[in-house]
């Protein structure tokens, strides 16, 4: 029989004697520009300025706030500043402000403070941030686009070089560089900034995207240099696959635009630019593509090239060329960085020219190699996720869309031709693998180890905002599993896997985007890329199924179930920041998007869409789960005109997502037998998540999809659509047991089966036998990574007051479970949600961050009992078991 919880108190005070001594000061911390930190290079005008309330005591609340800018730090400190804005005094609790003060200058460094009133009235001065404006638009831009004037056919990389003196005392200097393709600055033989992969690949010749460096500290008196490598990136593609990529519109050999801004103590200050006095030539790169492998040369080498007083004598003169675009924007998000190093778990030796090294994890990424050896002895470094019976590396699963020369061009291989002079170091600068193995294979004899091979793991540096630990090791297992998938699959923008592919399939994307969110500070690569969405958007709405795309994805399927990417991901950033920018920046996307759907679909039913993509073996109805995403958009859209008070779009819309529900009920619900279509896990789960049951049939519905659970031994039947769907429609429903039981199942198909077969990272298909669709890290089933935080943490945002303001604790606690603690850090702090059982009862521990509050609603398997609400601050609920 099942076990029943009864609540039997609420202490809603201060345990003195568990908790630790809480400060009676109130703090405004974490203090953000565009949501990041003390960033340089911002463009947007009206930039948002963020913070956090520090205040442990219960009801902490914050009640007015003041914002302070000025160009002078001082004078903030001073209290006698704030020439470019003082806000006043503003009685609310707001702590996502946009900016209203003067016009803020290009290339220009502002300071600000807040200070905050707390619920006594007491105010708090917070450390003083900054942020640094970028150059805002294409105009300020004084540097020349120049190139090595080769065509899009050159193999080798081009370096570019330029000699400059400085002959006063610095204050700071700013380099600025938008790139068409991929570059690496260096200046005085040193490499500048931690970035990779800069600039991010967005639809270039609609928008291309320029980083600001600080390198204050690269500067020297007297003679300097600085030095420029290009890659090919996305905008020079080579490499033949199916997906056209070497057919992109904006396809040219790569160019660069700089300028290094240098302020002097004395006041003066100086701007260095790319113009024809830079010099070009070829280098040790001799071919490099972001989708196969880089090619180095190491005889090549030019000893200190980007250093002054080098004899470039024989260098070439530069070419100008256009700008890819009229649209030169700062890259407003977190770099690509090398997140995390390791060295081989194991070393197999093949023979003497051939060892296999096992990484341990399964990521994206790159690999360093150490190797000295004979002059001319060309090393191959491939990378993949599979090994052959006899311990080689097999490509198979991963190279299957590949069309260019695999012995010239090999897939995910990188060339290093030594140079016999010394040993040699190399990492590919303009590529990235998805890969677990690592094969290293040579002309000649060569002797190497462990440490010979370093492996980084590489992805948008996005900051950890959640935790899941629990008394499941397999639960952990699963969120770890999930994390890794996710990063490996973050470059700038989403992707679906990071090696055969490396595209930002939209269905991937959103399906995955709580995941995201709950385990990731990510808004800034998600405004990143749903600006691609509005680069790539055609005039009448529609969308590609990848994206950014150089013009594949326009077909017949890219409908509804993928590219609501414009609409769910904005609704949910919405969700879990309480910021409506990038909604609002989508607002006319929806629209024309959803209206282009309505002229196809008059009936409001449609069947553009791919479908519950890789199901275990049954297949459910596209026309029902195209239609429910049709609902969805519609539902969004009308929310999102009524935020913005667009009231005659809020009532068409509004009777739009009516229209299509009932015509999804009219044809698809069997309202006696209480099914959907043919009554797969899909064609029930996906109505019910979605909000697409009517009321009263809800119960009939959900019981019955707990049913079909049952009778497959709580199993999945389902795709990528009943993988979202699926889980939440059982918990929010009622059958919380059931889901959960699904989800720790550790044998096929189930998630968990992945996990106890040794995977690290989430794969592309249930089957592990199968024959297709079999990449060993994807993330288009990653919703269960963040079902954790929904289910045993119960953690909601509260869509009438977004962002954690108002939080729902809609906590379960399966049977098999015996603690468990979740925390999600909101844009108000760490929201806590951690529980144990003992012989008798639960201890239920809720930490609710300052400015924010909260409402405990009991499991539904409960005995009846009311939501209880909770303030800010920490909170102990004892709830009984009872039989």
């Amino acid at each position: 029989m099942m076990k029943r919880i009864l609540l039997l108190g609420l202490i809603i005070s201060v345990f003195t004697n568990c908790f630790a001594h809480i400060n009676n000061q109130a703090e405004p911390i974490d203090l953000k520009c565009e949501h990041l930190v003390d960033p340089i290079g911002i463009d947007n005008t009206h930039p948002r300025l963020m913070w956090m309330l520090k205040d442990e005591r219960q009801g902490a609340l914050q009640t007015a706030y003041q914002i302070f800018v000025d160009t002078d730090s001082l004078a903030l400190v001073d209290q006698g500043g704030a020439a470019a804005w003082n806000s006043g005094k503003q009685l609310n609790s707001n702590t996502l402000i946009t900016y209203a003060g003067k016009p803020l200058a290009p290339a220009t460094r502002y300071y600000w403070q807040v200070i905050v009133w707390d619920k006594d009235g007491k105010p708090s001065k917070s450390a003083v941030a900054s942020f640094e404006m970028g150059l805002i638009k294409a105009g300020n831009w004084r540097g020349s686009w120049i190139s090595d004037g080769h065509d899009v056919h050159r193999r080798e990389a081009p370096y570019f070089r330029k000699e400059f003196q400085v002959s006063k005392k610095v204050k700071y200097a700013r380099a600025y560089v938008a790139a068409a393709g991929l570059f690496e600055l260096s200046m005085n033989g040193e490499r500048v900034g931690d970035h990779h992969l800069d600039p991010m690949y967005t639809r270039f010749d609609r928008r291309t995207l320029y980083v600001i460096h600080d390198v204050t500290s690269h500067l020297q008196s007297g003679g300097n240099a600085l030095g420029i490598i290009l890659g090919n990136g996305w905008y020079n593609h080579q490499s033949l696959a199916v997906w056209d990529f070497h057919r992109a519109p904006w396809r040219a050999r790569p160019a660069f635009c700089l300028e290094l801004h240098i302020q002097y103590e004395d006041g003066s200050d100086e701007v260095i630019v790319s113009e024809r006095d830079w010099k070009t030539s070829s280098g040790p790169i001799i071919a490099n593509s972001i989708y196969t492998g880089e090619h180095y040369d190491a005889r090549l080498e030019q000893d200190g090239w980007d250093k002054s007083n080098f004899d470039d004598s024989k260098w070439q003169s530069v070419h100008y060329r256009a700008a890819p675009s009229e649209n030169i924007v700062a890259q407003q998000t977190v770099p690509i960085r090398l997140a995390q190093s390791y060295k081989p778990i194991s070393s197999n030796k093949i023979d003497e020219q051939t060892y296999v090294f096992d990484m341990g994890q399964n990521m994206s990424g790159v690999s360093k190699l150490r190797v000295k050896g004979p002059e001319g002895t060309v090393v191959k470094i491939k990378h993949g996720e599979r090994l052959l019976p006899d311990g080689r590396l097999d490509m198979s699963n991963i190279d299957v869309y590949y069309r260019g020369d695999k012995e010239k061009d090999p897939f995910q291989t990188d060339l290093l031709i030594l140079s016999g002079k010394k040993e040699d170091v190399f990492m590919p600068k303009f590529n990235y693998k998805g890969f677990r193995y690592v094969e290293v294979s040579s002309s000649a004899p060569l002797t190497l180890d462990e440490k010979n091979i370093t492996s980084y793991f590489m992805h948008s540096d996005v900051a950890p905002v959640g935790s899941v630990e629990t008394s499941s090791k397999l639960v952990n297992d699963l969120w770890r599993v999930t994390n890794n998938a996710y990063l490996s699959n973050l470059m700038g923008y989403p992707t679906d896997c990071p090696q055969r592919e490396k595209n930002g399939w939209t269905g991937d994307g959103h399906l995955a985007i709580e995941t995201a969110l709950y385990n990731y500070d990510g808004i800034t690569v998600y405004e990143k890329w749903l600006a691609d969405h509005r680069d790539e958007q055609q005039p009448n709405g529609v969308l590609p199924d990848i994206i950014p795309t150089g013009g594949w994805g326009y077909g017949t399927a890219n409908g509804l179930d993928w590219t609501s990417t414009i609409a769910i991901i904005p609704w949910q950033v919405y969700m879990f920041y309480g910021d409506s920018h990038l909604l609002h920046q989508c607002y006319e996307n929806i629209k024309r998007y959803v209206d282009y759907v309505d002229r196809i679909s008059p009936t409001g039913l449609t069947t553009f869409g791919r479908g519950d993509w890789v199901p275990v073996k049954t297949t459910s109805n596209l026309e029902l789960t195209s239609s429910v995403y049709f609902y969805t958009d519609a539902r969004i859209l009308a929310a999102a005109a009524a935020l913005f008070g667009h009231d005659e779009d809020h009532k068409k819309y509004e009777a739009l997502s009516l229209k299509i529900k009932d015509a999804i009920n009219t044809k698809f619900l069997d309202r006696q037998a209480g099914i959907y279509a043919e009554g797969s896990q899909t064609e029930l789960s996906v109505p019910l998540y979605w909000g697409v049951v009517p009321e009263d049939m809800k119960a009939k519905v959900a019981a019955n999809l707990n049913q079909r659970v049952e009778a497959t031994n709580f199993h999945l039947d389902v795709g990528v659509l009943g993988a979202k769907a699926l889980l939440n429609a059982l918990k929010e429903n009622g059958y919380g047991e059931t889901a959960y039981k699904v989800a720790v199942q550790d044998t096929y198909p189930s998630w968990g089966w992945w996990v106890v077969n040794g995977a690290t990272t989430l794969l592309e298909n249930w089957d592990l036998q199968a024959e297709r669709d079999i990449s060993d890290n994807h993330m288009m089933f990653g919703e269960i990574g963040g079902w954790f935080f929904k289910s045993i943490g119960g953690i909601f945002p509260d869509e009438q007051m977004p962002g954690f303001k108002h939080i729902q604790l809609r906590p379960i606690f399966p049977a098999e479970l015996e603690h468990s603690s979740i925390t999600h850090k909101s844009p108000y702090g760490d929201i806590k949600s951690s529980w144990k059982k003992n012989k008798k009862a639960i201890v239920y521990d809720v930490v609710i961050p300052a400015n924010a509050t909260a409402t405990f609603y009991p499991p539904s398997n409960l005995l009846d009992t009311a939501a209880v609400k909770l303030e800010a601050g920490k909170h102990r609920l004892k709830l009984k078991i009872k039989n």
